[in-house]
């Protein structure tokens, strides 16, 4: 086990390049399972999450060649297995992007229940109700997901999503991309991981349009074959590495970003007093006027991400007034609250809002990701916090960040990767 010591209170200077995106790395390479050929896949992130989705296409029969740290070769043509063991699946919520791939190829699959992150009930419903709609028929039996194609291929049909889902709208899209006939995703999600996994089928010869609507049109083909595809910056390490500057203090230029994906995240930034320039490729942040109070509702994309939500707090609760957050996406996204109060934060919940009064100052202290992008919010409350803070529990942050240890490093942070025995972690924070 390891554990993260930070000594906080100086302002951040320099550069960070940011990585390929999680969330849609975690999409797209299930989706090579649809493919008859080999895809080279290119700025794939190096975190655990990655290796836990090639672990499962390696159980089920795909050949995996690494290139390079960042790009691999992906050939699932020998692929017959359908089933997802359970050990793996259960490390990783969007392992249930299998599903739909395996159903979209095979007509059949037996996956093991999703884990991830726990912040409150996140059903599958939606999902199942796309690919019951397509014609499968989907049970849930100790603990597997078991669902097969009655005619033995999916049939496109209209689907209207009765909540706009992230990950209902990728696997359904998954399923309908070699599906016989047309099928229409209505109240879609919009994000831009939706829209680059979208990419990435239309280049291994799916026929998707639509994709970053609210209506997403899917005509099924016989056949999808290899090809060469990148994938895109990674919004949220990008906003993470945002909210640290705010909370720090400094001027940091984010290299490799889409500035037009992190409009949501610039717009209420700027409102708390933080300078953010656009370039082409990259965001210039600067903060040295104290912050000022901001209210925050999180909403599926184009609106503020609820993966911002933790990293957007630890900069308020060091702005000057009151704001008030208001979780619109998860039930309990707000466990980390207590952790930040160790710091000295002055922080009310009752129920998705949470009522933020802005103190002088953070002071250091031992505290415990519960979450991956709390964890992340934890690291920068800790940079801006005064002493010594030291963070149990970062496997939760390796899940989606890559390097950042070595990329906070780069622009003047003071932390550093302690081991701590197996066992002591439990003691150290209760």
């Amino acid at each position: 086990m390891t554990k993260y010591v930070i000594h906080g209170g100086s302002p951040l200077y320099g550069e960070i390049t940011i990585s390929g995106a999680k969330n849609a790395a975690v999409a797209i390479l299930p989706a090579a399972l649809l493919v008859d050929g080999v895809c080279r896949i290119e700025n794939i992130p190096q975190i655990s999450d990655v290796t836990l989705i090639l672990e499962i296409l390696e159980e089920l029969g795909a050949g995996i060649r690494v290139i390079n740290r960042h790009t691999i070769d992906i050939d699932c043509s020998h692929v017959r297995n359908t089933r997802a063991s359970y050990e793996i699946m259960r490390k990783i919520r969007a392992s249930y992007y299998v599903i739909g791939s395996l159903l979209g190829r095979f007509g059949s699959a037996e996956v093991a229940m999703p884990g991830g992150c726990d912040f409150g009930v996140r059903p599958i419903d939606q999902h199942i109700k796309g690919f019951v709609a397509m014609g499968a028929q989907v049970n849930v039996e100790g603990g597997f997901i078991h669902a097969q194609a009655e005619s033995g291929r999916l049939v496109g049909t209209q689907v209207y999503l009765d909540v706009v889902s992230v990950g209902a709208t990728i696997n359904i899209m998954l399923g309908a991309c070699r599906a016989k006939g047309l099928t229409v995703i209505e109240n879609a999600a919009k994000e831009p991981h939706v829209v680059d996994l979208a990419n990435f089928l239309n280049s291994m010869g799916a026929d998707i349009m639509g994709a970053g609507t609210d209506v997403i049109k899917i005509r099924g083909v016989d056949r999808m074959q290899g090809g060469f595809y990148s994938i895109i910056p990674d919004q949220i390490e990008a906003g993470t590495y945002m909210t640290a500057v705010a909370a720090a203090g400094g001027e940091v230029v984010i290299q490799n970003v889409i500035p037009k994906h992190l409009e949501c995240i610039t717009a209420k930034l700027l409102e708390m007093g933080v300078e953010v320039e656009e370039l082409d490729d990259a965001v210039v942040v600067r903060r040295e006027h104290p912050l000022r109070k901001a209210n925050i509702k999180t909403m599926p994309y184009p609106g503020f991400p609820t993966d911002m939500q933790p990293q957007i707090v630890a900069c308020l609760c060091l702005a000057q007034g009151t704001s008030i957050i208001t979780e619109g996406v998860w039930d309990n996204r707000y466990r980390y609250v207590d952790e930040f109060k160790r710091l000295g934060a002055n922080i009310r919940v009752d129920g998705k809002i949470a009522v933020v009064e802005g103190v002088d100052r953070l002071m250091g202290a031992p505290i415990r990701a519960c979450d991956l992008r709390a964890g992340a919010a934890m690291v920068v409350a800790s940079l801006a916090a005064e002493g010594t803070t030291e963070i149990d529990s970062v496997y939760h942050i390796e899940r989606g960040y890559e390097n950042l240890i070595e990329k906070l490093k780069g622009v003047g942070a003071d932390i550093e990767v302690v081991s701590v025995p197996d066992g002591l972690e439990k003691q150290q924070v209760g």
